[in-house]
């Protein structure tokens, strides 16, 4: 009995001084007065969203198809002019493998050179060819592009929209926010064809000894200097 009394009395104290402090505390007017908040500024009570699936306008407008049409008739014409190259380097691989019994090591190495050589320039053709592809591409969709927001843009504006979101960015909405019809309708009624400007294939040039020197000169062979 007598510790629960002590204990008590502890307690007692506590509760005593922390209700003194805060009878204090709150007598005490503060030193520096905290300026009055700004007033907030509401939000827009007409908060008007669109939904645009530009990934759908991409793929199914009329130019985004002409060029993708475009495309790939170009990557075929590329891939016949590659096969016909590697089956010429194929031909030249197996005549230089017959003639391993009567080439020198110095030919034979000379030829096995030279071959290399014309299939490292096959390699940088096909880089230069892809990159090419690549590039006319993303140009032509640029294009696209740039008639699609000027449209979503106009749509905005008439629709008093303040926020659009593309559609891969959601989960869930309604599908009342969604214009990806009528900003297809416009598109295709505003850019119902778009001809590909294809850039021209440009392969990095193989370092070479001859580097500096004229194309007849680089290929001439040198002087060996004469023994005394």
């Amino acid at each position: 009995m007598v510790v629960m009394r002590a204990k008590l009395a502890v307690w007692a104290c506590l509760i005593g001084l922390c209700c003194g402090a805060g009878s204090a505390f709150a007598q005490q007017p503060p030193a520096n007065p905290p300026a009055p908040a700004a007033p907030a500024t509401n939000p827009p009570t007409n908060l008007a969203v669109m939904v645009v699936d530009v990934q759908a306008l991409l793929q199914n407008s009329k130019a985004a198809k002409m060029v993708r049409e475009q495309i790939e008739s170009k990557r075929a014409e590329y891939a016949k002019e590659i096969s016909h190259q590697e089956e010429t380097l194929r031909n030249e691989r197996d005549a230089l493998q017959r003639q391993q019994a009567t080439l020198t090591a110095d030919q034979l190495n000379t030829k096995g050179r030279e071959f290399q050589a014309k299939v490292n320039e096959l390699d940088r053709d096909v880089q230069a060819k892809r990159q090419a592809l690549e590039r006319s591409n993303a140009d032509a969709l640029q294009k696209i592009q740039e008639v699609m927001v000027k449209i979503i843009t106009d749509i905005a504006k008439d629709r008093k929209a303040n926020l659009v979101f593309q559609r891969s960015e959601l989960v869930l909405f309604d599908q009342g926010f969604d214009v990806t019809d009528e900003v297809l309708q416009k598109l295709d009624e505003q850019m119902p064809t778009l001809t590909v400007n294809f850039v021209a294939p440009v392969a990095a040039n193989a370092p070479d000894a001859g580097a500096g020197q004229p194309a007849a000169a680089a290929a001439k062979p040198q002087p060996q200097p004469k023994k005394k």
